[in-house]
Formats: structure tokens, sequence, C-alpha cells
């Protein structure tokens, strides 16, 4: 009986299902049913998977499923993962095109993705404007929060430990704008009753995002989305990791990445999907919490890669729409370009 195969989580776990998916379709079915549960967007980057994916509540689609057997993946659930064998590239490569999960996990499968014209005209043009306001010639993408961060009044927390400290957002933004452009990919408003050197694109979606960091010189980021991106474009990144585990979210081995991991030693496994532990959540909490020697390892992994600029006259540049939060007035740059399509 053909298969058909549910993806749910979020936006990286999506992205991560790809490599697997587009196995599936060249050698075993090529007219697989793909649901995607959230962010089916992401899919629009895979030439072989678009036509092959559909948003859970389309019309028709029991007509397309009621004849297969339908498969809920969830790589959480798979031993090798929550052992930290395999990455979430392997876990889906384990899940989808094996019957049963093998002993030996696989290679790691590439991933590539296929940015639209508009995106990356998007990117390009923002980058652009950036160093231009800036005066800088380079360019470093900083995603500080992770999907579990929240903000409660003046305050931004992060019970799964995988977000950058608010403290430690302001002073890495302020050593490296000294040499660079800083663009905050954050959907949060950080609290602060003074300018921030960093810019955050007003209303920017994922995809536009991938075009950001595809033009932008480098990624600086907790567990979230902006690593995987920087890792199927190609781009050197520095990935700072707290209650994860680097084996299972990030990518050890490429040569273009820096994981530092702070959490190491000092965390259990939390079995997301699995079970719910309070007392390793709590013990979690505070593991993206590091000293001064981890923030000066952050900065020169970036600079190590980038270079610094020569020091020259300091010059006023009043135009630049530098994030003001924490006041009604908020400015942001607004590049005023076209925007990604919406998802079917």
């Amino acid at each position: 009986m053909k298969k058909s195969f549910f993806i749910n989580g979020g936006a990286g776990r999506v992205l991560c299902s790809i490599p697997a998916l587009e196995y599936y379709k060249e050698n075993i079915d090529p007219d697989v049913v793909i649901v995607g549960e959230a962010w089916n967007e992401l899919y629009l980057t895979s030439p072989k998977l678009r036509h092959n994916v559909w948003p859970i509540n389309s019309k028709g689609l029991w007509e397309k499923l009621k004849d297969t057997e339908i498969v809920s993946t969830e790589p959480y659930r798979l031993n090798a993962y929550f052992n930290q064998k395999a990455n979430l590239i392997q876990a889906f490569d384990m899940l989808i095109n094996y019957d049963v999960p093998p002993e030996e996990v696989p290679e790691t499968k590439s991933i590539s993705l296929e940015i639209n014209k508009a995106d990356q005209i998007y990117g390009h043009n923002l980058v652009t404007q950036v160093k231009k306001q800036t005066g800088k010639k380079k360019v470093v993408v900083f995603q500080p929060l992770g999907s579990g961060a929240k903000k409660d009044g003046d305050f931004i927390f992060d019970s799964s430990g995988r977000s950058f400290e608010v403290r430690d957002v302001f002073k890495i933004v302020e050593e490296l704008s000294k040499n660079y452009a800083v663009i905050l990919m954050t959907n949060i408003e950080i609290p602060t009753d003074k300018q921030m050197g960093a810019i955050i694109p007003n209303g920017t979606n994922l995809l536009q995002w991938m075009g950001i960091i595809n033009a932008a010189d480098y990624f600086l980021g907790c567990d979230s989305m902006g690593q995987h991106y920087a890792h199927a474009l190609g781009k050197p990144a520095t990935v700072v990791i707290g209650a994860t585990y680097p084996e299972n979210i990030s990518y050890p081995k490429n040569a273009d990445f820096t994981i530092i991991d702070v959490g190491k030693e000092k965390r259990q496994y939390m079995p997301f999907r699995v079970t719910t532990d309070f007392a390793v959540e709590r013990d979690s909490e505070d593991l993206m919490i590091f000293e001064d020697n981890v923030f000066k390892q952050i900065i020169k992994s970036v600079t190590d890669k980038l270079g610094v600029e020569k020091k020259t006259e300091n010059k006023s540049i009043p135009q630049i729409p530098l994030l003001q939060q924490n006041k009604q007035s908020n400015t942001f740059l607004d590049t005023g370009k076209s925007k990604s399509k919406k998802t079917r």
C-alpha cells in the first residue's frame, strides 16, 4: 500500500524533513502525498516536492489519503535521536525511507534550498541598504531567541534553555556592531529604552529571512531556524547551544560551523514529545547563561571568519532606523520591497 506522510512541528523540523522526502519521491513513490501541518511554505523551496505537499485543510485532500497508509513521523521518539546518534535529517530519513529504522544510522543527506526571485531580491536589497546606511562592508544576521522564548512585560525568558539572555544580546550586538552591520532575526520586541545597534526588518516572513541570510556574510544564533538556513545555504555560522544537543539539532561536521556548547556536561536530555519532566526543565532554563570567556569566544568566532575592519573616522548616520523599542513610536527598517507569496 502506498504511504502518505504528515509532517508537523517547528520550521526547523519541517526543513530537515525535506531530504528524506525528496529521496522517497525519487526512489519509491513519485506521487507521494505529503501533508504539511505547519510551515508549508518551506516546501516551496524544494522543486522536487512542491507539487506533492498539501496543507492539512486542503479541499479534496481526503480523496488522496484514504487509500494510503498514513504515517505521522516523529523524530523525537526515535531511539537513535534521543540517544544522540542521529540528527533531525537522519531521523526523518530513518522514519520515512525504511520500513523499520535501521540499527546503523545513515549518512546525513544534503539539503539544498531554491530561493525564489522575489525573496532573493528582498534579501539582496535589504543587506545592500544596511551596508550603505551603516558604512559597514559585512553583515551578520543574529538570531538570539528560539521558539521557546516568551515575553512578559519587560522580561524575555526561555524555559527550554535555548535562547540567549537579553543582557548578552545587548553585549554581543554592541561588540559586533563595531565592525559589522547587525540584523536581528526576531519577531519579539527586546525591551530597551535606548537605541540598539542592530536593525530588525519589519514584517519579514520565513522565506524572506532565507533571502536575507543568503545575502549576508555570517550567521550567529541559537538552536532555532536560522542555523538550518545557514547550513543549507553554505553560510559560515556560529551556533551557541544550551539545553539541547549539537548532535541532534545542529551540524558539528560542517566545517563552516562553529558550535559553542555552553550546556555541555551540565544538561540532561529533555524528552520533548515523549514525556514532560518538569524537574529537568527547571534544571535546563539557565543553561544559556554564560560567563565572559564564552562571550569572547563568540565574538572571536565571528572575527576569525570575517576579519576586522580598519578603524576609520566615526560618522554620524542619523538616517539609520535603529531599533527603538519600549516606546510607542517604534521604528524599524522597511525596505518597501516585494514580499513572497503567502502559502496556498
